[in-house]
């Protein structure tokens, strides 16, 4: 199928401002922008990588903009609350890290050398406050800026105002485009669907200030269907991209956890899969649900994609282990170190007490809870249910054993003697 076509079949576009899909099968020169908020992106983001990947397989050339001069400003776009601003050091940190985030990514990913970063604290740094307003300001009406949905949603009454630094946001955002169009031929702006507002800043700046025609896409956000929220949260927080916010087992164990109604969506978004495989992969998911090939394989990809193969391969091997299907003797040394930082760990002496240990690693809040659940029979040992409090060297396998509080996978620990 032709780009465009297959943009359409994995629900990658949602707003735009040309006509034809078709507009996107010829080569472009187009950008992402992302700012400096954190120094790491999340699996929120990864969706748009998702797609600059597709754009850069389809022979486009890509820029992405790291905002170390927007960062300073704070963008409005979703927020009903000021956001804190930042300091100059720490969003330096940030945008360094994201950028070194993205070619991690794109290296595992895609051949060659094909993005290109800029970073608008580059040409931001040296415009005075009177040239941005008489050659930027003049081309936007007020009117039409008060009337952004972002603006709308901080000055009604489920909003806490906004500041002229954050409503200026859009106008530097605007002036990005421009500069990326007069100075490197950039022609198209993506970003996710609560970035329509600023999209159209550029797109109207160039239009009008250079009397030329270029153009804005954005994609859905993606969202858990069976919960409604904004897709990349847990109970923990954030996924993040980054293997020391959120490991690779982590990260593999959450997607295994997506629900069925979001297979099919989330393998289009999230993979190279080809239709024909994804048809494949989730016709045999919904013969037999249960054993969760789907969700298992989308997982894997998605860890590859982020991660590389080898740290893929290592987190289903530990995903399996945490799940019983694998015994701990079947772990390398260096996986055992993995595991380790996955699931609190501790030594333990010979006949250790089950109740002081389960305290210890944060299995029970207290040593009357901890007789609780072993009295309930919510305690297992290497997967074998036990009721006694001492521990002897036969529930061990080469000096190690898994303790476990239930089912959930954040409910286990690792103990060695």
């Amino acid at each position: 199928m032709k780009f465009s076509e297959e943009l359409v079949w994995r629900g990658s576009i949602k707003d735009k401002t040309f006509e034809n899909v078709s507009y996107l099968d010829e080569p472009r020169s187009l950008y992402l922008g992302v700012d400096g908020t954190a120094d790491s992106l999340t699996i929120g983001n990864l969706a748009i990588l998702m797609l600059l990947m597709r754009f850069v397989a389809a022979g486009h050339k890509v820029f992405m903009l790291i905002g170390g001069a927007t960062s300073l400003v704070g963008d409005p776009s979703g927020k009903l609350t000021e956001r804190e601003l930042k300091s100059a050091e720490e969003i330096n940190h940030n945008t360094q890290s994201i950028k070194n985030q993205v070619e991690s990514i794109f290296s595992k990913n895609v051949s060659g050398h094909p993005i290109t970063f800029v970073n608008n604290y580059d040409w931001f740094k040296d415009i005075k406050l009177m040239d941005f307003l008489r050659e930027t300001g003049k081309y936007f009406a007020i009117s039409d800026l008060v009337n952004r949905d972002f603006v709308q949603t901080r000055i009604d009454q489920s909003g806490d105002g906004i500041s002229f630094t954050e409503f200026s946001y859009t106008l530097i955002q605007g002036y990005d485009f421009w500069h990326l169009y007069k100075n490197h031929g950039v022609n198209l702006q993506i970003g996710g669907s609560d970035q329509w507002g600023n999209l159209l800043s550029g797109v109207s700046l160039i239009r009008k200030k250079e009397n030329a025609e270029v153009n804005a896409l954005t994609i859905p956000l993606v969202i858990n269907r069976s919960t409604g929220i904004k897709f990349g949260k847990s109970e923990t927080g954030a996924v993040w991209l980054d293997e020391d916010k959120t490991s690779p087992t982590k990260l593999y164990q959450f997607f295994v956890n997506s629900g069925d109604e979001d297979l099919d969506y989330l393998l289009k978004a999230y993979t190279f899969l080809s239709k024909e495989q994804i048809d494949e992969l989730v016709a045999r998911h919904n013969a037999n649900p249960a054993i969760r090939n789907g969700q298992k394989e989308l997982a894997y990809q998605v860890t590859k994609i982020v991660h590389g193969q080898d740290k893929a391969d290592v987190a289903v091997k530990i995903s399996e282990v945490l799940t019983g299907k694998f015994a701990l003797s079947d772990l390398s040394n260096n996986e055992i170190d993995q595991l380790k930082k996955e699931i609190n760990f501790e030594r333990v002496s010979l006949n250790s007490s089950v109740i002081d240990i389960l305290v210890s690693v944060g299995l029970a809040e207290s040593k009357t809870e901890a007789r609780k659940f072993l009295k309930d029979g919510s305690i297992s040992i290497n997967f074998n249910r036990i009721d006694n409090e001492i521990i002897d060297e036969s529930k061990f396998s080469g000096g190690l054993a898994l303790i476990k509080r239930g089912k959930a996978f954040k409910d286990t620990a690792l103990i060695s003697l």
